[in-house]
């Protein structure tokens, strides 16, 4: 009986020891060790600067090694246009946004504030790794190594999403640039970056990519019902303009860039109608509560 008993004593311990060091793991603040605070800040760091220096430079450079076809990033959406090409301009400004807005998520890991700093640490490694697969994206699409790309964004995909819903109460300011501004320019690349894999260029694949890009008004509804956030709202209702002026200037007399539009309009109007109302605290549906009410994030419930 007592040799039972000290073999699950110790299987116990096991798994407590596995449990507390797993990256991906909720930490009340009081839980999160100094070692485990200074890692997340060194990581979060150094994939941080290595996205964005990458990003800059193959903005401008393309590679210059390999047998594939090398461009730099809007070399390639000029050279494979597709239904869902996005213009250059506003996904870059998209994604000069995001990177302003993931500085100010990095300080909150050197906030006094500890439940700021429990905030930004529990969707830390949810962010190292998305900085991580990023960067392996970008150097696999500037090489025209489209499916590997591909399936970086798949796994990149459900990462996300796995921070998403498990941390759905984050405050706004780590919200928006480390979960919502990600997932929504992710789930809009899949649909890039598989239309170039696929070489979807014939008339066919137009009239796929005709309903396909429906899925993105869908996608954002359901944050929009489910979890009363806009913030997803805004960001896909900004990608789909960004494919509707890309698909409108290339090619005038088509469909694709006026279900853009319409996608567009209606994620902005209802992102409006769910989040003007919480802005001025009148919402009478508090972020996350359809989904859990018994979360053991609630001092993060309020609408920072």
């Amino acid at each position: 009986m007592s040799e039972t008993s000290g073999n699950n004593n110790v299987a116990d311990r096991i798994h407590a020891g596995v449990h507390s060091i797993n990256p991906f793991k909720s930490h009340a603040e009081e839980e999160r060790s100094r070692g485990s605070i200074v890692t997340h800040k060194v990581f979060t760091a150094i994939t941080y600067l290595l996205v964005l220096i990458t990003a800059i430079y193959y903005t401008f450079e393309r590679p210059h090694e390999g047998h594939y076809a090398k461009r730099t990033i809007w070399g390639q959406n000029s050279a494979h246009h597709t239904s869902f090409t996005m213009n250059s301009i506003i996904t870059s400004i998209y994604w000069l946004v995001l990177f302003i807005l993931q500085i100010g998520y990095s300080w909150h890991l050197y906030s006094g504030n500890n439940v700021y700093v429990a905030a930004a640490a529990n969707v830390g490694s949810h962010f190292i790794t998305h900085n991580l697969l990023l960067f392996g994206f970008i150097h696999l699409w500037v090489r025209s190594h489209f499916w590997l790309a591909e399936l970086l964004l798949v796994i990149n995909f459900f990462n996300l999403s796995a921070a998403y819903f498990r941390h759905s109460t984050t405050p706004r300011f780590i919200h928006i640039p480390v979960v919502s501004g990600p997932l929504a320019w992710n789930f809009v690349a899949l649909y890039w970056c598989g239309a170039v894999a696929v070489h979807a260029h014939n008339l066919p694949a137009r009239i796929v990519a005709n309903i396909f890009i429906w899925g993105i008004l869908v996608y954002g509804m359901f944050f929009l019902a489910a979890y009363k956030d806009y913030t997803m709202g805004f960001a896909l209702s900004i990608l789909a303009a960004a494919i509707g002026v890309a698909q409108f200037l290339t090619k005038v007399v088509a469909f694709q860039w006026i279900f853009a539009f319409i996608i567009m309009a209606l994620l902005f109007v209802f992102s409006l109608a769910v989040g003007v109302p919480g802005l001025l605290g009148r919402d009478p549906f508090k972020r996350g509560e359809i989904v859990d009410e018994d979360r053991e994030r609630a001092p993060l419930l309020a609408d920072q």
